[in-house]
């Protein structure tokens, strides 16, 4: 009996050595497309470990994406069988023909397989599920000089879900400009669904390199061969795409520029004034507004801008704006600066010229932005000579009335004769001081827990009325008005001494990330191209809370001054 066990056993063991052998490895597709993914399959008609298969011999030669593995146990006319499957998508970087080679599966391996790889074209790539197209403004740039990269993901089948990787380049800065774009193509008379991003890339080194285009992996829902008259399944494929690599030349700075470096295709300045007649008189502030547009630079890249004032004439800058966008997939910065000029007296003023000087990367020449001297005449102004003239008057009267009083005390003291003092009179005189002095404390403590009591109230009743306004016009999405009613509505706040001028002062005072884009996205849907209707919800909710954080902080800090303020006996 034990004889007969043991020749089972051997037979079992002979059986399933023979099923283990059989390992195999195919493709989905075959020849396939430079930079178009297809699916690389191993199969072991076995349940063995999820370890067994190593994919690392194909990295030399692919991109090798994510491996999923599935087991799978089925039994016919009571016979069970097992399997096990890996997927791995896999990348040709090139054109060209390669081998696959043979996997070992526990002592087992795979025939390999001879891969043809095409090259990109227009034709074989508008004839892919899913496909990336990567263009660049400019392969030959300077250093520090932006160029934008637009990267556009085409595909045709229903995403499940993905992600795309962000692009490289040695030695280079690249940020994403603006948001995502989606749209519809149809191309041979095939419906694809494509998604648009931007970035704009900037070298810092010279030399030749190759820009590494993103790479977008995810699954895609192919529907299944089996349907029914009520619903159809669906099972979702792994399915990775890669853009061709772009070659870009940076070249250095020239050796015989001088100054600062900014390499731009287009650098332009330009001035208005306010008012536009150019009639203007002592005391009244004169605005001129400096825009600097440039092509191919950053913000940050753009130079200040300071004016130099003759004799007789004050100058307020105001903070800068900056503005950035792609324009015919060129990257666009400008830079928007107020100066308020005041003249203390009236004459013909000359302001000296504003050079500034930049590389042209279309001519490879030394130009200059100039902004031409200007001349300008102020005239008296009656209202203003009124009132220098009644603030002379006052101190002039102020003066005198001092020059009297000294001459008044002066003759005072020459009628006085100060007789040596006794014992008593000191002290008398001591004790006078001393109960002077706690009157004079007590008073004015008193007297100035008033004025704060009547200052506070002031200043809330002037806080609702900012609030009240600024809360009504955000439920009817009035969105000009609320521009104008913030900062009237953060001064209120009195959360800092300085007055607020600009929306960006108001911005850097909240100092709130969710209230900065609110803001922001309010001033591009009146003043900059969005075309969307601006909606107060948002913005509503954050004043209410900053509105609501003020309370509690004011309420705090009310109490600690009436306790510090009482110090009666």
């Amino acid at each position: 009996m034990v004889k007969v066990v043991n020749i089972l056993c051997l037979i079992l063991l002979s059986v399933t050595t023979n099923v283990f052998a059989n390992v195999s490895a195919t493709v989905d597709r075959n020849p396939v497309i430079a930079g178009e993914s297809f699916i690389l399959e191993v199969v072991a008609d076995e349940n063995v470990d999820n370890n067994a298969f190593n994919n690392n011999a194909l990295l030399s030669n692919f991109i090798v994406g994510r491996t999923s593995v599935s087991s799978q146990t089925s039994m016919v006319n009571f016979k069970t069988s097992y399997s096990t499957r890996w997927k791995t998508v896999l990348i040709a970087r090139k054109a060209g023909s390669y081998i696959i080679p043979s996997f070992t599966v526990k002592g087992q391996k795979t025939a390999p397989i001879q891969l043809k790889v095409l090259a990109q074209n227009s034709n074989n790539m508008q004839q892919q599920d899913l496909f990336i197209e990567a263009d660049v403004s400019n392969k030959k740039v300077y250093v520090q000089q932006q160029f934008t990269l637009k990267v556009k993901l085409y595909f045709a089948s229903e995403l499940k879900r993905g992600s795309l990787t962000e692009p490289s380049l040695e030695g280079a800065t690249i940020t994403q400009v603006g948001k995502d774009k989606e749209k519809m193509e149809i191309i041979n008379g095939r419906r694809y669904r494509v998604i648009e991003r931007n970035y704009a890339i900037n070298p810092q080194q010279s030399g030749d390199f190759i820009l590494s285009s993103p790479m977008f992996s995810g699954e895609v829902i192919k529907a299944s061969a089996r349907r029914s008259s009520f619903m159809s399944f669906g099972q979702s494929t792994p399915v990775s795409a890669l853009g061709k690599e772009i070659a870009i030349t940076v070249r250095p700075i020239p050796k015989n520029y001088q100054g600062a470096w900014l390499p731009s295709e287009l650098l332009a300045i330009e001035e208005k004034w306010q008012p536009e007649n150019r009639q203007f008189k002592v005391g009244e502030p004169i605005t001129r507004t400096i825009t600097l547009t440039a092509a191919g630079l950053s913000e940050e890249q753009l130079p200040k801008l300071n004016l130099v004032m003759p004799k007789g004439l004050k100058v307020y800058p105001d903070q800068a704006v900056l503005h950035t966008s792609v324009n015919k997939n060129k990257l666009v910065s400008q830079k928007i600066k107020n100066f308020a000029i005041v003249a203390s007296k009236a004459g013909t003023y000359v302001l000296p010229k504003m050079i500034i000087p930049w590389w042209n990367t279309i001519t490879n020449k030394y130009q200059e932005a100039i902004l031409p001297k200007q001349t300008i005449t102020v005239a008296e102004n009656e209202d203003f000579v009124q009132i220098t003239n009644a603030a002379n008057n006052i101190n002039g009267r102020a003066n005198d009335g001092s020059n009297i009083n000294k001459l008044h005390n002066k003759a005072t003291d020459e009628q006085i004769i100060i007789e040596k003092s006794p014992f008593l009179q000191w002290l008398f005189l001591g004790l006078w001081l001393a109960t002077s002095l706690v009157w004079f404390i007590s008073s004015r403590s008193k007297k100035n827990k008033k004025i704060n009591n009547k200052n506070s109230i002031h200043q809330n009743k002037n806080h609702a009325n900012e609030y009240s306004t600024l809360i009504k016009y955000c439920k009817n999405n009035r969105g000009k008005m609320v521009v104008d009613c913030i900062i009237p509505w953060v001064n209120s706040l009195t959360i800092s001494e300085k007055t607020v001028v600009t929306l960006n002062e108001a911005i850097k005072l909240i100092n709130q990330d969710d209230f900065t884009d609110a803001i922001n996205h309010l001033q591009q849907c009146y003043y900059g191209n969005s075309d969307k209707t601006w909606q107060g919800e948002t913005l509503l909710s954050i004043v209410k809370r900053i509105n609501q954080q003020y309370k509690k902080a004011s309420s705090t800090a009310e109490k600690t001054t009436n306790r510090k303020l009482n110090l009666n006996p």
